[in-house]
């Protein structure tokens, strides 16, 4: 799936299937489901799912929590807007 793929994606009722936790996350967000996508990734260890984790804790406003995260995947907090930010983790997710 490609990135314009992924965000078409958004027009339906559900998740695509067969993606991966931190991308499910990404999808849910993009919905308005923030709850539900930090329930898909709260528990997971791996980097990509540490960086959609610190993610939400940065559109949540929750900076310090955001930035734990951010150390857990080898990140920093961008200075980009969280829509940006978004974008550029879907598409590196995806690549």
């Amino acid at each position: 799936m490609n990135f314009k793929a992924f965000h078409a994606s958004l027009n339906q009722s559900k998740p695509p299937a067969g993606l991966s936790d931190a991308l499910t996350a990404l999808w849910l967000d993009a919905n308005g489901q923030w709850e539900q996508a930090h329930e898909c990734i709260r528990d997971n260890s791996d980097r990509p799912s540490a960086w959609v984790h610190a993610y939400l804790h940065h559109v949540e406003g929750v900076l310090w929590n955001a930035d734990y995260w951010y150390g857990r995947a080898g990140k920093q907090r961008p200075t980009c807007s969280t829509q940006e930010e978004w974008q550029q983790i879907v598409q590196a997710l995806l690549d």
